[in-house]
């Protein structure tokens, strides 16, 4: 039904969407439903106590600045605490270099609006993060897609999409979401190669990376790309990066950081002066004071171990349970599993089918920019604990079975 309000609203909420994974998320919030649906860390590992306790230190020493409005740029300790952090993993920048934004959607959000015009085509990996299509298909992207493998996005056909012409790549090398994948060493190579040569500038998301359970750690693409133009590790060229505390700290918090050269960051603080002023200052700050002092390092240790633990558990768990119809990926890090099913299944068909058995999941159609999937599902191994993992999985199976021989 039509309302007075129709006609009035602008033309980019035509291209606004809900997310898919929210809106299948609001059937599983049953507290009886074993949810491997959520891309959410565990809430055993939040650290309570020390927020409770740096909360308190915040409040009794800077409780003023804590509460007052801010600078939109962040707060100057914390995007140095920010800038030194990276050193180690070989990203050399500056705090002028960092952003510190509302979660890392926000970050998505104000690329977008410095960067796309309408009809600008982004090139992003199939499957993708859905929240990126969300928030960039409000400003009128259009997407032309890569497929991926067990070594990331297909670099061998990069370029020919490039050839049609690309306002950015966007990627997310390190235990992707959805398929927990990571991008091999010698592609980011290819990819910054490619890139370069097509003049093209790469947007790279990182919210995983520290939550490396196995194997070696690689090189991010942003200092890949820095090596190549023979400027040592010092942040420079093609590369703008995205990370966030959601996972090592906590979501509830909303805070993440670009790191970009120094005339982006200034595009995106005026983007975002527009948009909230600036991040929340008393997160900003408790932020710092919780992260500060090595504690970040400990927590991170501590929440690999537990991850760890509950990714072998889902993993031990298809091998006992699912069918051998059933394929699945292996990832090194993360929070994501992908599961793949025959090409003539659909896991939009049995999900609620599946919740009727009190277990959820997200069917992987939504994280397809150009369609397909539908026979794809993605499984989140963090939020749950291992017992009710092994429960869970052995629900989803008998479902599964069932969808199959229905179907044969």
């Amino acid at each position: 039904m039509s309302t007075l309000w129709d006609f009035r609203y602008a033309e980019r909420t035509g291209r606004m969407e809900g997310s898919a994974i929210r809106e299948l998320l609001s059937f599983a919030t049953r507290k009886d439903v074993i949810s491997f649906a959520g891309g959410m860390p565990a809430p055993e590992v939040f650290p309570y106590d020390k927020f409770r306790e740096s909360c308190d230190n915040v409040l009794r020493d800077n409780g003023a600045a804590c509460l007052q409005y801010g600078s939109t740029d962040g707060y100057l300790p914390l995007r140095e605490m920010i800038a030194h952090r990276s050193t180690r993993y070989g990203i050399q920048v500056e705090s002028e270099n960092i952003l510190p934004t509302s979660g890392s959607q926000q970050a998505l959000d104000l690329l977008g609006r410095i960067f796309i015009n309408h009809g600008d085509t982004i090139l992003v990996e199939s499957p993708t993060y859905l929240g990126a299509l969300q928030a960039w298909k409000a400003y009128g992207a259009q997407f032309t897609t890569v497929p991926v493998d067990e070594d990331g996005m297909r670099t061998d056909l990069v370029a020919e999409k490039l050839r049609a012409g690309v306002k950015f790549i966007y990627v997310l090398p390190n235990f992707q979401n959805p398929t927990g994948i990571t991008l091999s060493y010698e592609r980011r190579l290819k990819l910054i190669e490619i890139a370069d040569r097509f003049g093209v500038p790469i947007i790279e998301d990182d919210p995983y990376g520290q939550l490396r359970y196995e194997g070696e750690h690689l090189p991010a693409v942003v200092v890949l790309d820095s090596q190549a133009r023979s400027q040592g590790t010092n942040y420079s060229g093609n590369v703008i990066y995205l990370s966030t505390f959601s996972k090592t700290l906590a979501p509830g918090i909303r805070l993440a950081w670009v790191i970009a050269p120094v005339e982006v960051i200034r595009k995106m603080v005026l983007a975002k002066q527009a948009a909230d002023l600036h991040t929340s200052t008393f997160n900003q700050i408790t932020a710092y004071e919780v992260a500060n002092g090595g504690f970040l390092d400990e927590h991170v240790k501590h929440i690999r171990d537990v991850y760890r633990h509950r990714r072998d558990t889902m993993l031990d768990s298809l091998t006992e349970h699912m069918p051998e119809e059933v394929k699945w990926t292996r990832p090194e890090g993360g929070l994501f599993l992908w599961a793949t099913l025959p090409e003539a299944i659909k896991t939009r068909d049995f999900f609620h089918t599946a919740l009727d058995k009190n277990v959820a999941f997200v069917p992987g159609e939504s994280f397809f920019a150009e369609g397909g999937g539908e026979n794809t599902m993605r499984l989140n191994f963090s939020n749950a604990k291992p017992e009710m993992i092994n429960e869970g999985i052995g629900r989803l199976s008998t479902v599964i079975k069932d969808h199959l021989i229905k179907n044969k």
